[in-house]
């Protein structure tokens, strides 16, 4: 394998450890170096959309181990890396090759061609995978709760509510056992036929997506991540069984096997008045045995 194969991950089937050839080290600037492998369980933090942190963990080059202290997507037309923010296109786009960049600190004795193990921190991914399918679960028990709201027909999420969340999403935050959520309602969004008065009573609205976080959790239904193919740029979306549908949602991140991983999830709002609107914070704290 060289520089121009993408990476094969397999954090999307759960893996918190695995083995791999390093194709190529790079100077990643601030005193790091990136290190890409043909294959990883780590996951990267994509800076496209940035909303599940990196793993944590190591990489151990015969007896050396060292500290992975970020991983990022990179990104190459096989004339150099590109990382991160440096990336000027969207993970999968056609004619670009993307890879998980490993950082360590500037030094570390590795080269291409040695073998590495990779262990990731298994309960911050665990934290972290809990987090991000309760904060897909509160995205549809928002756009449950608030089906309502809605004065013309807008766009479905994946179980057929107007999709409230999709639309009005500014940023996402994927947390231990968590997320925070930022929507800004706008006349974009008063003009697709939202009505902001449904915000007036948020420890109401919050109360109703409780029960819907409540009712669905104690289904236990299995979750899991279908995907295209094996590499980082091959298209992944999380399913979830919920009682008499399947949720199906776009998504780069890990989650939990199964609801039953879960003991359950609560929402709390906040708001406040922005110009020319409304911004709504929406924080999810996951809870598990």
């Amino acid at each position: 394998m060289t520089l121009t194969d993408g990476t094969v991950v397999t954090f999307p089937a759960g893996a918190v450890s695995s083995h791999g050839t390093v194709v190529h080290v790079a100077d990643a600037g601030d005193g790091r170096t990136a290190v890409v492998l043909d294959e990883t369980a780590f996951h990267p933090v994509d800076s496209a959309w940035p909303d599940q942190p990196a793993d944590r963990g190591t990489l151990r080059v015969g007896d050396t181990e060292l500290v992975v202290v970020d991983a990022l997507v990179g990104a190459t037309q096989g004339d150099g890396l590109l990382l991160g923010p440096d990336v000027p296109v969207r993970t999968g786009t056609e004619g670009w090759t993307f890879v998980v960049a490993h950082l360590v600190e500037r030094g570390a004795a590795v080269a291409a061609g040695e073998t590495v193990d990779v262990a990731v921190d298994a309960a911050y991914r665990a934290a972290l995978s809990a987090g991000h399918t309760a904060c897909h679960l509160a995205a549809l028990a928002l756009d449950a709760a608030l089906a309502d709201a809605w004065r013309k027909d807008a766009p479905a999420d994946a179980l057929g509510a107007p999709a409230f969340d999709a639309l009005s999403i500014q940023k996402s935050r994927i947390l231990p056992d968590g997320s925070r959520d930022v929507y800004r309602i706008g006349k974009s969004l008063r003009r697709r036929g939202f009505d902001p008065d449904a915000l007036d009573d948020l420890d109401a609205l919050a109360a109703r997506v409780d029960a819907q976080l409540a009712a669905w959790i104690a289904a236990g239904g299995a979750v899991r991540i279908e995907r295209d193919g094996d590499t980082l740029a091959d298209r992944r979306a999380w399913v979830c069984e919920l009682p008499g549908a399947e949720a199906r949602i776009p998504c780069g991140g890990t989650h939990v096997a199964s609801l039953h991983e879960l003991t359950g999830a609560k929402v709390a709002f906040a708001s406040t008045t922005v110009e020319g609107g409304l911004e709504l914070v929406m924080t999810t704290r996951a809870e598990r045995a």
